[in-house]
């Protein structure tokens, strides 16, 4: 990046979030595959580890080695290539009016909402933080929010190859600090983790039932770690709130089974992407409550 456009992007607010919402586009199109395929690299990773324990020597039916950059994307219905003018975030699906373009199966509304929201966030990132390291720490929280998001909703799994670096970057990050300070990043995860752990092990000891994931400890953790441990309470009052309004919406609306199991992951990344563009006023909104 030339230090002309480095200077351009820091000067002009409406420059530097435009550019950063078009960024937003390309990255959430990248978002879909990973979005698509780390569950299944990591489904297949799980019974190569299930082979090796259980010492099972037969050769395994020949599969496609899926990673993030192979095979190239094609339709799943038609196995069509995706040309490159059909992969224009958001215009394609819209120019194809949401269908495969050999086929015409329908294609899911999920690819342009992604890319529109991982847009939409990189550009409030941009107009609460501006040009700064705390700008690009924001984007690298928010695509990671919406990846473990739509994951969770799709596959009720929120995957350690995400969660993990995510809670690594939140104490590195402190060592600057950016978001908060050291002492509060190492609570904030430990604490992020002990709590959701704490609640998981006294409900399943008073019904018998496990009520939420270990993915959700880790994504609270890493949350912890990012914001402080301050910021916990919040967080989890957020996603509770948030929850419990969807969850009942829906067996109003959709007349949803109360018994079938619901991810937190999301409400847990939406209250913590809350925080980062609104935390300290609605601390203070809390506090004053």
């Amino acid at each position: 990046m030339s230090s002309a456009l480095i200077e351009a992007l820091a000067s002009s607010p409406v420059l530097l979030g435009v550019s950063t919402t078009l960024l937003g586009l390309l990255v959430g199109s990248f978002l879909n595959v990973v979005i698509l395929r780390l569950p299944k690299m990591m489904e297949a990773d799980w019974k190569n580890e299930c082979r090796t324990l259980l010492e099972i020597t037969e050769p395994q039916a020949a599969e496609a080695k899926v990673t993030l950059m192979s095979p190239a994307s094609c339709c799943p219905s038609c196995k069509a290539a995706i040309r490159p003018w059909q992969n224009i975030p958001v215009v394609s699906w819209l120019l194809l009016r949401g269908r495969c373009a050999n086929c015409k199966t329908p294609i899911s509304i999920q690819y342009p909402l992604v890319e529109l929201l991982s847009a939409v966030a990189a550009g409030v990132c941009a107009w609460r933080f501006g040009w700064s390291p705390q700008l690009a720490a924001a984007l690298v929280l928010s695509w990671t929010l919406i990846a473990l998001t739509v994951i969770d909703v799709r596959e009720m799994l929120l995957p350690d190859n995400l969660t993990l670096p995510l809670l690594w970057l939140g104490l590195l990050l402190s060592t600057v600090p950016v978001f908060t300070g050291m002492s509060g990043s190492i609570w904030g995860g430990a604490l992020g983790y002990l709590s959701l752990w704490s609640i998981y092990h006294l409900f399943k000891l008073v019904t018998g039932k496990e009520g939420m994931g270990y993915g959700d400890f880790k994504l609270l953790a890493a949350l912890g770690a990012w914001f402080g441990a301050f910021s916990l309470p919040m967080i989890l009052l957020l996603s509770s709130v948030v929850g419990a309004v969807v969850g009942i919406a829906l067996i109003l609306v959709r007349g949803r089974d109360r018994s079938v199991p619901m991810p937190f992951g999301p409400y847990l990344a939406g209250a913590g992407w809350l925080t980062l563009i609104w935390g300290e006023s609605l601390g203070n909104l809390v506090m004053h409550r």
